[in-house]
């Protein structure tokens, strides 16, 4: 057990986790909290940052300390303005999760609203990725900081899903530069990965995959059951993991620009 704790610690480092207060980011959180980080969670609304922050503290007792602050991640003078805080309350930050992310609806391709594209992708892409990692590595190098960044990709990098036009677009780009970064950032000792979930019932995506009237599934949900080896959607617990080894510079010390799926076997399937 003494093994297992050296290898996964995070005792003594500060993480921050955009997007902490929804379903993932609470999970990703909880482990860092729970393998001894200090954690910053950054969220656009109060009210979700109170109802994650009381449902972390309720959870079995974290070894790190727990924050929340407002911060949209879109605008990168709000971003520098609570990395300062995040400073002034932890000493320094060692952790980036890039958690913002979403989808707005489903069309044809010649149907797409362009305003709605543009949204999508300044959400998953720029408030996502761009921002966060900008303002973060610049302080980094700067401090000399071996960081580490983790993005949340998508079973969209790698196969487009039907409807989702932006948001196949933003998660390529997410893979993209994950692999980008990761080999810019190299010299100054800062890893990028990321994670790539698969198929989890969450409130974005709940009507989409299960019919709110009788509890079946639709027929999107059937198309991804039935894509997916496992034969079920993830319990986004089942995150936790990934996101420990990543963020341990113990465990993947030399691993970056890279991308793991946590899917059930869904870019396994085949026929």
């Amino acid at each position: 057990m003494q093994y297992l704790e050296e290898m996964f610690s995070l005792k003594g480092q500060t993480a921050i986790v955009t997007g902490g207060a929804g379903a993932i980011g609470t999970v990703m959180s909880a482990a860092l909290l729970k393998a001894g980080a200090n954690v910053m969670i950054w969220s656009r609304s109060q009210e979700s940052i109170d109802e994650a922050v009381a449902k972390l503290s309720s959870n079995e007792q974290p070894t790190g300390e727990l924050r929340g602050e407002r911060c949209d991640t879109g605008d990168e003078k709000a971003v520098a303005k609570a990395l300062k805080n995040a400073i002034a309350c932890f000493g320094k930050v060692d952790i980036l999760i890039n958690g913002v992310g979403g989808n707005l609806g489903k069309s044809a391709f010649v149907d797409a609203d362009l305003a709605t594209f543009e949204k999508v992708l300044h959400m998953n892409l720029v408030a996502g990725l761009m921002i966060p990692t900008k303002v973060l590595a610049d302080y980094w190098i700067k401090a000399g900081i071996r960081g580490a960044i983790i993005n949340l990709t998508s079973m969209a990098s790698y196969n487009p899903l039907s409807g989702v036009w932006a948001y196949d677009a933003a998660k390529a780009a997410t893979l993209n530069l994950t692999v980008a970064t990761a080999n810019e950032f190299a010299q100054h000792g800062i890893r990028v990965n990321a994670i790539a979930p698969g198929f989890f019932i969450g409130k974005q995506n709940k009507a989409l995959l299960i019919d709110q009237e009788t509890g079946e599934y639709t027929a999107r949900g059937k198309a991804v059951i039935n894509h997916t080896p496992y034969g079920r959607f993830g319990d986004v617990e089942e995150l936790a993991g990934a996101t420990l080894f990543l963020a341990s510079n113990k465990a993947a010390g030399f691993v970056t620009g890279v991308s793991i799926p946590v899917d059930g076997g869904y870019l396994a399937h085949n026929i």
